[in-house]
């Protein structure tokens, strides 16, 4: 297709930390699109950012800079995407949203391209969303298994890398390894938090040396937002709304890359060789699985790349109908940045 012909795109939140990926996802997959239009914050217009190999300025985010624009993703918070999202659409724009504003919406789609990509399909309101981050490091792998083997019950802890709070938890996790590198904090209670003080960033507890039980706001009854993001995620993505689905999130000192350990229940017995068949198979999974010699998943490893990766798997020891697995997604790609891509796209060839 002529360059003329193609679709414009706006990246809003192009200087934030997805947003920032998202720009470098752009540049290397398949060029779709016309002009990209940059738009951030107004404290930001003006910055020039590189987008397929070359420099465009970034726009202030107001109504007019959807005049045009087919397609807008959004990378911003959630109250951002909230109010300018509707305004993209009115405008003319289909929305893909990273954000939690609009994930419980009936009426919009949580959509993950290896997952459900006909839910692109039906938007009334002109807005796709993707999935929180957490969900997604593990759902294209369970969907897999869901469709052979009929998911019945979930059971997750996750391990959260501390850019799932964005720049600010990135930076506190830094500023507290520089304070307890090199001594011998960690050893009786309390040494590390009277080390890092008041600064605590976005965390309620050091995340330095420590791993933190929380991540999100408070829900009812003790849930974390998070911890319900991921219920009602896996729910909405894989059609299941009375799955069971028990979550716990914590925060652990990694820069970039969510990890989880899943228990899955399915309805039939299930064997490892065929779950590892399934899984070495799914698009956008690799299968790291060799613990006699050492080889699994890790954040180290992982991280910058695309895929899910998924190793340890198992059954478990007493059902037959349950399955062990650990998965770590890179939070910043496949959690955001790649699925607003890949939804977008997918929304581009539907209309072709």
């Amino acid at each position: 297709m002529p360059a003329s012909q193609r679709p414009t795109l706006a990246v809003v939140g192009a200087t934030g930390a997805v947003g920032t990926v998202l720009l470098q996802i752009l540049s290397h997959r398949a060029d779709i699109w016309g002009e990209i239009c940059l738009v951030a914050s107004p404290c930001s217009a003006g910055r020039k950012l590189a987008v397929r190999g070359e420099e465009a300025e970034v726009a202030a985010l107001g109504e007019d800079v959807f005049d045009g624009v087919d397609l807008a993703l959004f990378a911003v918070p959630d109250e951002v995407a909230a109010q300018w999202a509707p305004v993209a659409v009115a405008r003319g724009a289909v929305v893909v949203d990273t954000s939690a504003a609009f994930r419980t919406d009936p009426e919009v789609p949580l959509v993950v391209p290896e997952v459900n990509p006909h839910a692109v399909r039906m938007r009334p309101r002109g807005i796709l969303a993707g999935p929180d981050a957490t969900t997604l490091t593990m759902i294209v792998a369970l969907g897999a298994l869901h469709a052979e083997f009929g998911l019945r019950e979930l059971v997750v802890s996750s391990y959260q890398a501390v850019s799932g709070a964005g720049r600010a938890g990135v930076g506190t996790l830094r500023r507290q390894l520089s304070l307890v590198a090199g001594t011998a904090l960690g050893t009786s209670p309390g040494d590390v938090r009277r080390a890092v003080g008041d600064g605590t960033g976005p965390f309620p507890e050091p995340v330095a040396l420590n791993v933190v039980p929380w991540a999100g706001s408070l829900h009812a009854d003790g849930w974390s937002s998070d911890e319900t993001a991921v219920r009602d995620g896996t729910r909405k993505v894989l059609g299941l709304p009375a799955l069971p689905v028990a979550v716990t999130c914590v925060r652990v000192p990694v820069v970039t890359v969510h990890s989880l350990t899943v228990h899955a229940r399915f309805q039939d017995e299930v064997t490892v060789g065929r779950a590892r068949e399934i899984i070495a198979t799914a698009p956008g999974v690799v299968l790291c699985d060799d613990p006699e010699a050492g080889e699994f998943p890790t954040p180290a490893d992982v991280v910058g790349t695309d895929p899910t990766w998924v190793g340890r798997v198992r059954r478990a020891l007493d059902d037959p109908t349950a399955l062990e697995l650990f998965a770590c997604g890179d939070n910043l790609r496949k959690g955001a940045a790649l699925n607003a891509a890949q939804i977008a796209e997918l929304v581009v060839a539907e209309r072709q």
